[in-house]
């Protein structure tokens, strides 16, 4: 089986969930090393997380006991999320972990444009490729693109 490159292994990720009732059940951002901490460097040009960020954060497979609850059976929103997705399957195969079952959501497919793009027309405050900024972006475009019942 591959390795997953850190991006694959999810190294920043945000828990945020919105439901369609507009509520988010928690705002947070988790840090967990990928494995042997070892970074592509395309995706350290990106978001600019380096092995030193987290060499002493735990691994994916530590934390997925607690981060599961906010996937599995959940509505789960990204940003060119073939990406994200991919790459929660990867991690999750690498690690032997049975797949959750959840609905995953594309702010990408529903608007057609790159999410810096949408939050300067929707208003949404964004630090690109801050996990947590991104989160909150994609998860208030849904938000919205559910309430202009657009999804």
């Amino acid at each position: 089986m591959r390795q997953p490159r850190e991006n694959d292994a999810a190294s920043a990720r945000s828990d945020w969930s919105a439901s369609k009732t507009g509520r988010s059940r928690s705002r947070s951002a988790s840090w967990f090393a990928p494995p042997e901490n070892a970074y592509f460097y395309r995706n350290t040009a990106i978001h600019g997380i380096r092995p030193q960020d987290t060499c002493h954060s735990p691994s994916f497979e530590a934390v997925w006991r607690e981060i599961k609850p906010y996937i599995e059976h959940q509505t789960v929103v990204a940003h060119n999320g073939a990406f994200d997705f991919s790459c929660l399957r990867h991690t999750l195969d690498y690690y032997g972990v049975e797949q959750p079952s959840y609905l995953p959501q594309c702010t990408l497919k529903i608007y057609k444009k790159d999410l810096a793009t949408l939050c300067r027309e929707h208003r949404i405050q964004l630090n690109h490729h801050d996990a947590l900024s991104d989160a909150l972006a994609c998860a208030t475009l849904y938000l919205h693109a559910l309430q202009n019942q657009e999804v």
